[in-house]
C-alpha cells in the first residue's frame, strides 16, 4: 500500500513538473518588468491590466527552460534549438570561423516566439573559436539571414574529431544573443550553451560524413532530435506534409 501511494505521489509530482518548468535566469528581469507594468495598467484601467497579465504569462512561457533527454551514442548530431527546420542545403561556413570556403551541409532551425529559446550543444566536443558579428535583423526564416543578420558563431572539434560549427542568428525581433561559453570549454551533447531573445535561428554546419536525418518542415526539439549521424547508411530523409 505504501509503495502504491508513493508511486501515485511521484506521478502527481511528475505531472506538476511537466507544467511548471524552470525559468531561465535571463528571463527573471523581463518577467519582473512585465509584472510591474501589469500592476500599473491595472491601477489605470482593469482591462489594460488583463492585457498586461496575458503578456506577463507569455513572457514566463517564453523563458521556460525544460530538461531534455539527449541521445548519447557517439557520432550523433543533436538539434541545438527548438523550432522548424527551414533549410537542409550546402553553404559555405561563416568566414569568421576560418573553416574554408568549401560548402558544407547546413541545417537551419527557426525559432518563433512560442518556442523554447534555450540553445544546446549539438555534440560532445571542445569550443575552438567564438566570434560575434553585427548585422541586420531580417526575417530569420530566410537563408540570407545566415549571412546578413547579427550572429554569434561557434566552432567545435567533436569528441570523434569532426570539425563543426553552430551559429546563433538574430531575427526580426531578437535583440540579444547570450552565449556564456568560451574557446577551450568542453561541452556535452544537449548541454545548455546560450539563449536568444525573442525569435531567431540556429544553423549547424556539418563535417564530411555526417548524414542528415531531418527534412525541411520538420519540427526539431533542442537536446533531443537527431539532426545527423556519422554512422547512417540510408539516403537523406524526405518529408511530406500529412
Amino acid at each position: 500500500m505504501a509503495k502504491t501511494r508513493q508511486r501515485e505521489n511521484m506521478s502527481v509530482l511528475d505531472s506538476v513538473k511537466s507544467v511548471f518548468v524552470p525559468i531561465h535566469r535571463e528571463g527573471h528581469m523581463f518577467i519582473g518588468i512585465f509584472a510591474v507594468v501589469t500592476l500599473v495598467l491595472t491601477l489605470i484601467w482593469a482591462p489594460l491590466g488583463f492585457v498586461g497579465l496575458v503578456l506577463t504569462v507569455w513572457c514566463v512561457y517564453f523563458f521556460r527552460d525544460p530538461d531534455r533527454t539527449t541521445p548519447v551514442r557517439e557520432g550523433l548530431t543533436i538539434s541545438p534549438a527548438d523550432g522548424k527546420v527551414v533549410s537542409v542545403a550546402f553553404a559555405p561556413p561563416p568566414p569568421e570561423l576560418e573553416m574554408g570556403t568549401e560548402p558544407r551541409l547546413r541545417i537551419g532551425i527557426f525559432m518563433n516566439v512560442f518556442d523554447v529559446h534555450v540553445n544546446r550543444s549539438p555534440c560532445d566536443g571542445t569550443i575552438t573559436k567564438k566570434v560575434y558579428s553585427p548585422g541586420l535583423f531580417i526575417n530569420a526564416t530566410l537563408d540570407k539571414a545566415s549571412e546578413d543578420n547579427e550572429r554569434m558563431a561557434l566552432r567545435m572539434t567533436t569528441a570523434s574529431g569532426k570539425d563543426i560549427a553552430f551559429v546563433q542568428i538574430a531575427g526580426l525581433v531578437a535583440r540579444r544573443i547570450v552565449t556564456p561559453v568560451a574557446p577551450g570549454d568542453l561541452l556535452r551533447a544537449g548541454e545548455r550553451f546560450g539563449i536568444i531573445r525573442f525569435g531567431s535561428r540556429v544553423d549547424v554546419y556539418l563535417d564530411e560524413g555526417m548524414k542528415p536525418l531531418v527534412s525541411v518542415g520538420q519540427t526539431a526539439i533542442a537536446g533531443e532530435t537527431v539532426l545527423a549521424d556519422e554512422g547512417a547508411v540510408e539516403p537523406p530523409h524526405r518529408g511530406e506534409v500529412r
